[in-house]
């Protein structure tokens, strides 16, 4: 199945595609030329992100235009222009250099979608220090792994999750000086600061310091099969991939209202849920609420979305639910609409026809990566189920290891390997932070070797087939093994504990956990619930386990490794495999 472009006559749509021939944006795409769509700091001092995506547009034309418009979960709203962004993060940029916070220094954020998080993230790039923001529904555990890891100097979030979650960690954070509280009136004890008092006492006056495009700007932590958390850390360089991918892709035009429904504590509520709508100049709706059909159908109707950029997760509980918001909703505004965090059912594509008036685009990237890398593009043909073609300037193919240094590009259509990525993009990732054996160890034979499994079809679009690792993809969501059975292996009545990802219709996959007990506790439905909350209170209802089976032994390898995959095919009933490792 094949949908034809949405752009049949382009000549006769209201607003064209900026890539009208693939082929030859392709052939004549450089790096360099996107750099010049860009304006650059003042006096030759660099490429700053926040300068790009807030202060040059505050400095022209579109000073008095909408940049954020944010909706409260109470239904209360907040217009933020762009004049009032730049003297916002300029603002919060000044409270950093007071504090003596500077280039390469840690900010995190602990919030939900409120305005202070977005003005914390652009003054901190203002302020040459790099921006960390940390998933709002995590618990103790995975936050203390990230602010520890990742340096943290200043955190900013609210008193709730301060008291709930962070104070209990202070004393094993000594590099944490400042805590920032969003909506405290006044200062307290041990370093904790109100940033209402704050904000009202800076200066929006500040000018950007100089800022090489390669110098770190955003710190994003990816979870991994084993281990801690990895830092991903991207440079400033990378806004012309924010900026490219939000002119090819996501299709913005001057005057387009753009909704990212992504979380900022993921990368993608990062790059296209502040940075990519911004670079562009038009107005980014930031919804504070959890997802609700009618709310969301509400947003799209009555702030005229054109551009919307969503994940799979919603789209199947809108399916689920038999929802048409066509039929209903006036969606005449809406032009493109976008999925991505994991793959798009083929269903899913023609549901959008029918719901929304125009098929889904999926698109593919990672959080390394830093940008969109593959995509079905507006004026492109849609093959349902597959994650589209790379953009102009990336080079993707489909290999095979053929050793430790070297691999082999496989040319033959249809055949499955690991996908692999040119090194040099802008966006690609410049390191894991304090682990550069394991970043050197993604680059092989002169290719990034993405961990995921794929094919090529002989018209040059990619095919999804799984991850070649554990990580579990949930509600868009990415959960280590790892960090689960650590957190469970915490209570006194747990031995050993193995997790995967199992298949579910809504979610994409669920998190599951197999337990093997001490000596002494006895397997109980009392006992099933009491983990499920206890791992709940550490690691949040987003990444902890929904599911707890108890078993006897789990399988292991003979060097004591946990068979996460023989776990999972055997709750799904497919075939061991392999055991040829498996202990004795």
């Amino acid at each position: 199945m094949v949908f034809n472009p949405i752009y049949k006559n382009p000549e006769s749509y209201p607003q064209r595609p900026n890539l009208l021939d693939y082929e030859k944006t392709g052939d004549t795409f450089s790096w360099q030329a996107m750099r010049s769509e860009l304006d650059g700091l003042p006096e030759g001092r660099g490429l700053n992100i926040a300068h790009e995506a807030v202060d040059r547009h505050a400095d022209g034309e579109r000073k008095n235009r909408v940049a954020l418009q944010w909706l409260g979960r109470d239904d209360t709203s907040r217009a933020v222009t762009y004049g009032d962004l730049k003297a916002q993060t300029s603002r919060f940029a000044n409270i950093l250099r007071q504090l003596g916070l500077g280039k390469g220094d840690t900010v995190c954020t602990l919030a939900g979608r409120i305005p202070e998080l977005y003005i914390a993230a652009l003054g901190t790039l203002k302020n040459t220090s790099v921006f960390c923001p940390l998933f709002s529904a995590f618990g103790p555990e995975p936050i203390y792994q990230r602010l520890s890891k990742g340096d943290a100097r200043i955190l900013l979030t609210t008193e709730a999750d301060y008291r709930g979650k962070v104070e209990p960690l202070r004393n094993r954070l000594p590099k944490l000086k400042h805590v920032l509280l969003v909506d405290a009136s006044d200062h307290g004890a041990g370093g904790l600061l109100s940033l209402p008092r704050l904000m009202a006492e800076a200066s929006e006056a500040y000018t950007i310091p100089h800022t090489d495009p390669e110098d770190i700007a955003v710190l994003h932590f990816t979870s991994g099969t084993t281990g801690m958390p990895k830092g991903a850390l991207h440079a400033h360089n990378a806004v012309l991939t924010h900026y490219m991918t939000g002119k090819y892709v996501l299709d913005f035009h001057p005057g387009d209202v753009f909704w990212c429904t992504a979380d900022p504590g993921w990368v993608t509520g990062t790059s296209y849920g502040i940075l990519s709508p911004l670079l562009h100049g038009i107005t980014n709706i930031v919804d504070e609420a959890d997802f609700d059909a009618g709310r969301w159908c509400d947003i799209l109707a009555g702030r005229k979305v054109s551009v919307w950029y969503t994940a799979p997760t919603a789209i199947r509980r809108l399916m689920r639910m038999g929802i048409e918001p066509v039929r209903t909703y006036d969606l005449r505004h809406l032009r493109v609409v976008h999925s991505v965090g994991e793959p798009l059912n083929p269903e899913a594509v023609v549901w959008g026809i029918k719901a929304l008036g125009m098929p889904i685009h999926d698109n593919w990237w990672q959080t390394e990566t830093g940008g969109i890398m593959i995509a079905n593009f507006p004026a492109m043909e849609i093959r349902p189920g597959s994650m589209g073609r790379p953009l102009p300037g990336i080079e993707a193919a489909i290999v095979r290891r053929t050793g430790n240094d070297a691999v082999e590009v496989i040319d033959a259509p249809d055949v499955q390997g690991e996908l692999a990525l040119r090194p040099g993009w802008p966006s690609m990732f410049r390191g894991y932070l304090h682990d550069e054996a394991r970043y050197r160890k993604c680059f092989v034979g002169g290719w990034y070797l993405t961990g995921d499994l794929a094919r090529r079809d002989a018209d040059g679009y990619f095919w999804f087939v799984g991850r070649a690792d554990d990580i579990i993809k949930t509600s868009g969501h990415m959960v280590g093994p790892f960090e689960v059975e650590s957190a469970l292996m915490q209570h006194p009545a747990v031995a050993e504990a193995g997790v995967i990802g199992k298949p579910h219709p809504l979610v994409g996959e669920l998190v599951k956990a197999f337990v093997a007990l001490k000596p002494g506790h006895a397997a109980s439905d009392e006992l099933r619930l009491e983990l499920i909350g206890f791992a709940r209170k550490r690691l949040g209802p987003a990444v902890a386990p929904k599911e707890i089976d108890f078993k006897t032994d789990l399988p292991k390898n003979k060097a004591g490794k946990i068979m996460r995959r023989l776990l999972k095919a055997r709750e799904l009933g497919l075939p061991d495999g392999d055991l040829s490792t498996l202990e004795d």
